[in-house]
């Protein structure tokens, strides 16, 4: 790279590689304000908990009397959040930084093959798979048998083979009891294993999610740690792209029956917290030898933003819109209520795709 001369460009025996690697590829720009990047390690440490923590205290304290509208659009502003952040804040970036048209992507075996794209397919594949394996464990655990000629039935469509099924109620949602043509499941449970069956089967989408997430808030805090004059700019905008992902994160995870597992839901809050506060620290650490822009640094970057992209469009389309607005029996019918869902998520979404022209 050291041989290009961007004054004298010969088109003739200039490669695409570097003249891209020049542009993108630059040296540490950290710039100082440490006392201000300091103040970013406790701001965001405070209003990424306090926003995931919120949903959570909220829903075990009836006292403070919060209006379910308030948790319903915590709940689906978060899912808005997240959808955007799968494909602007995460998919995006990725192809950004080893796309076909990127200094790593016209670089060695990365300009063979779609590695992003590649990517991207391999950690949908993999969640499906982990989500898949994990529904079948659960009921195999719970001796859960699938009527395979109702399955067949509700595949084909044909109504004359279905059975209907009564659907219990979901409080949460305001959400009320349901009659539809779906395959039927047989099983004997009590209210104890139902509750642990539905934390089972919740908790792994749950924990699909965050992992996504923290992914990304792992590079997001390295790079404000040693960033230039981006800084300005991109700490006031982390700190509203922290405390949105931490409602969506809080909102879903108050959903979830833990039962007699009462400190997990409070570490899995604070996990989202401390993530990105430790990951700027860590970047101030390195505010010297740590280069964002360097080739090295964008191929781990773009890695981990595809891997996280991937984790996070399957949560946003199968565990959350799909099984939300689409699958779920129990949804309710009531159309105020379902366009208000609706428009909470696309609040949501928009507003986390306009930050992310910024971060």
């Amino acid at each position: 790279m050291t041989a290009f001369n961007a004054s004298e460009v010969n088109l003739h025996t200039a490669s695409k590689e570097a003249v891209l690697c020049y542009y993108a590829v630059s040296e540490n720009d950290y710039n100082g304000h440490m006392g201000a990047r300091i103040s970013s390690i406790f701001v965001i440490l405070f209003v990424s908990t306090a926003f995931t923590f919120f949903p959570v205290v909220a829903k075990r304290m009836p006292g403070w009397k919060i209006p379910h509208s308030v948790y319903i659009f915590a709940r689906y502003f978060g899912t808005g959040v997240i959808l955007a952040t799968a494909f602007v804040h995460l998919l995006d970036p990725a192809y950004k930084r080893i796309g076909p048209k990127t200094c790593v992507g016209v670089s060695g075996y990365w300009a063979e093959y779609s590695w992003c794209a590649a990517i991207v397919l391999a950690s949908i594949t993999l969640i499906f798979l982990l989500d898949l394996a994990a529904e079948v464990y659960v009921e195999h655990k719970y001796g859960m048998h699938r009527d395979e000629n109702a399955t067949n039935a509700f595949i084909t469509g044909d109504p004359n083979t279905t059975t209907t099924t009564h659907i219990p109620s979901h409080p949460e949602d305001g959400r009320g009891p349901a009659e539809k043509d779906t395959p039927t499941e047989t099983t004997e449970e009590t209210s104890a294993e139902m509750a642990d069956r539905s934390f089972r089967q919740q908790i792994a989408g749950f924990l699909i999610l965050e992992f996504g997430i923290i992914f990304h808030s792992v590079i997001i805090g390295l790079n404000l740690g040693v960033t230039g004059s981006e800084f300005a700019t991109l700490y006031p905008v982390l700190v509203f792209h922290q405390s949105f992902e931490g409602l969506g994160i809080g909102a879903r995870l108050s959903a979830i029956p833990f039962a007699h597992r009462i400190y997990l839901p409070y570490i899995l809050c604070l996990a989202y917290g401390l993530t990105t506060p430790i990951s700027i620290a860590i970047g101030l650490g390195l505010r010297t030898t740590y280069n964002p822009s360097s080739k090295t640094s964008l191929i781990i970057q773009g890695v981990f933003n595809a891997v996280s992209a991937g984790v996070l469009i399957y949560s946003a389309l199968v565990e959350l819109l799909a099984r939300d607005f689409i699958f779920d029996p129990c949804r309710t019918r009531r159309r105020s209520k379902l366009l208000y869902m609706v428009g909470c998520t696309l609040l949501g979404a928009g507003i986390m795709a306009l930050i992310g022209k910024w971060a």
